[in-house]
C-alpha cells in the first residue's frame, strides 16, 4: 500500500489488529521527533495527521483538533505530560542511538539503555508530548550470558 496516496477510505478499510493513535498538540514535531530519535518513517505529513511506520507497523498521529467533539479530547490534559502510564515500545530498534539522539530533539532520556534480564536492551524516552517510548532490541548469547 502506498501510503502517501491511498484514499482514506481504502486505508481504514486495510487496517487490521491493533491500531496505535496519538493525539498531538504539533504533529509535524512529534512526526521529527519519532523519526530523529527512534527513525520512524513518516508518510502523509499534514498539520493534521501522519502515519508513522517502524518496520511494518504503523502508528497515526492526530492533531488535537481533529478530534473535534470526540468526548477523549476533554480527557486529555492542557500541559504535558499527556502519556502518562503508557510505554509505548518499538521493537528491533537501537535503544543507544535513541538514547543519544533524544535530548537534542527535545526529548528526555529517562532510563538510558540497559540489559534487562528479560532479554531485550532497552531505553526509555520521554517525546516532548509526554509519551514514553522504549526502543528495544534482543539481547545477543554475549549478553545474555554476562547478565547470569
Amino acid at each position: 500500500m502506498d501510503y502517501e496516496t491511498v484514499p482514506a477510505p481504502d486505508f481504514s478499510a486495510a487496517l487490521r489488529g491493533i491500531g496505535l493513535n496519538l493525539l498531538v498538540r504539533d504533529v509535524r514535531a512529534q512526526a521529527a521527533f519519532l523519526q530523529t530519535v527512534l527513525g520512524m518513517a513518516p508518510h502523509r505529513l499534514s498539520a493534521d495527521f501522519a502515519i508513522m511506520t517502524h518496520g511494518g507497523d504503523l502508528l497515526q498521529l492526530h492533531a488535537d483538533h481533529t478530534y473535534g467533539t470526540h468526548p477523549l479530547l476533554g480527557l486529555v490534559p492542557d500541559n504535558p505530560p499527556r502519556g502518562a502510564g503508557a510505554a509505548i515500545y518499538l521493537f528491533n530498534a537501537d535503544p543507544d542511538r535513541a538514547a543519544a539522539q533524544a535530548e537534542s530533539a527535545g526529548g528526555t532520556v529517562l532510563h538510558p539503555p540497559q540489559d534487562k534480564p528479560h532479554g531485550l536492551r532497552e531505553a526509555c524516552i520521554l517525546c516532548p508530548e509526554g509519551y514514553a517510548w522504549t526502543p528495544a532490541r534482543p539481547l545477543d548469547a554475549a549478553e545474555r550470558a554476562a547478565l547470569q
